[in-house]
């Protein structure tokens, strides 16, 4: 019973429960920007270079033979080792962009965690109350100058 409790305690923890949330919208918005990289940046790309189709640029390890479409598919459905370097190209441009997003959005944390502490720096901060003790003694202090 004491493994269940632990296990409990450790996945109810704040950072398991939040790590568990960025794998999930991590993985979904690694959906989005491989859709943006291979639907709309890499056709523009190929454009660019002369209709070149990323995806299906590789390099054959072997011989190809006569009659097999040269096209990545045809190649590896015929069996030829191949280095396809097409698809490592778009999976770079892939990281490339993940990276950049992510560091813009660490980078807007960190602005604003550093405008929030300017403010707290810059705003006037209250007067700590007089102690009790000093309270009483200026007491006795004007009362002795009152007799006086």
């Amino acid at each position: 019973m004491s493994l269940i409790k632990d296990f409990k305690a450790f996945a109810m923890k704040g950072n398991v429960i939040d790590l568990a949330v960025a794998v999930i919208i991590g993985g979904a918005f690694s959906g989005i920007v491989k859709s943006l990289v291979d639907d709309v940046i890499m056709p523009i790309v190929g454009r660019i270079f002369g209709k070149l189709d990323f995806s299906n640029l590789y390099l054959p390890l072997a011989q190809v033979p006569e009659g097999v479409a040269p096209t990545l598919s045809a190649v590896r459905e015929a069996g030829i080792p191949v280095l396809a370097y097409g698809s490592f190209v778009s999976v770079l441009i892939n990281f490339i962009i993940l990276a950049f997003i992510i560091f813009m959005m660490v980078r807007q944390v960190n602005n604003l965690t550093k405008a929030l502490a300017k403010e707290e720096a810059a705003a006037p901060a209250a007067p700590a109350p007089t102690p009790e003790d000093i309270v009483l003694l200026r007491e006795i202090r004007d009362a002795l100058q009152k007799k006086a």
